[in-house]
């Protein structure tokens, strides 16, 4: 384990108590971890219980469909925490309707927290990433991103989009030694939201969230000989 004052800083941008908070616990085991989405009371608990587990982890609440407070966000983790070695970004909106039952409004709003805040979240670690010549950039995609279903109206371009930027930053970056990823969450993943959403689901049917941080673990720490760009996480019998 990295010694308390040379960690690294990890960004986790969407942090709830799904694939978030995952993806927290995981990266505290190594890093600094910056947690950041709109509740800051939510923030405030796992950061806490974060530290009484022996990792360091610092909330700032984020709502990240606001440019300006992005940029207020990250200005505070390069003064008070540091220079980000890793953005794990898994803000996303997720509406459901068809073309005519989504307003204008939602399918903005889905772009700009899906979308326009991973670019400009990027945007903001990209520069110290490529002053020390490394860096990781994970986007967490869906399966939206690839096979959108009829009632992805909002969803389904939202994160085509995103699939297109993070393969634009992957062409662009990649030889300049910052690694960017997106993977595709095939399937539902296990939370509070889900089991009350679809109580029929059965464990297996689920992907757990600890299992696709471990994925998130293995892409920020593959050797750059042999870096992955797109990765498929799934439960086991989940058809595609």
């Amino acid at each position: 384990m990295a010694s308390e004052t040379k960690r690294p800083v990890a960004v986790v941008v969407g942090v709830g108590a799904g694939l978030g908070a995952a993806l927290a616990r995981r990266f505290a085991a190594e890093y600094r971890v910056v947690l950041m989405a709109r509740s800051e009371e939510y923030l405030t608990k796992l950061a806490s219980e974060i530290s009484s587990e022996g990792g360091q982890a610092f909330p700032v609440p984020l709502n990240v469909a606001d440019a300006g407070e992005i940029a207020r966000a990250f200005e505070k983790v390069r003064r008070d925490i540091g220079a980000p070695e890793a953005l794990l970004y898994n803000a996303a909106m997720r509406p459901f309707g068809r073309l005519m039952e989504t307003k204008p409004s939602t399918f903005e709003n889905t772009w700009r927290v899906t979308t326009f805040g991973a670019f400009l979240c990027a945007q903001e670690v990209v520069p110290d990433m490529l002053k020390n010549g490394t860096g990781v950039i994970l986007f967490t995609g869906a399966t939206a991103g690839v096979k959108p279903f009829p009632t992805s109206a909002a969803f389904g371009p939202a994160k085509f989009a995103m699939r297109g930027l993070a393969q634009v930053m992957a062409r662009d970056l990649q030889p300049q030694g910052i690694h960017v990823a997106y993977v595709n969450v095939d399937g539902a993943i296990d939370m509070p939201a889900i089991r009350k959403m679809a109580p029929s689901l059965k464990e297996e049917d689920l992907l757990k969230p600890s299992a696709i941080a471990e994925t998130y673990w293995h892409l920020a720490h593959q050797d750059r000989s042999a870096w992955s760009h797109e990765i498929d996480v799934r439960p086991f019998k989940e058809k595609f």
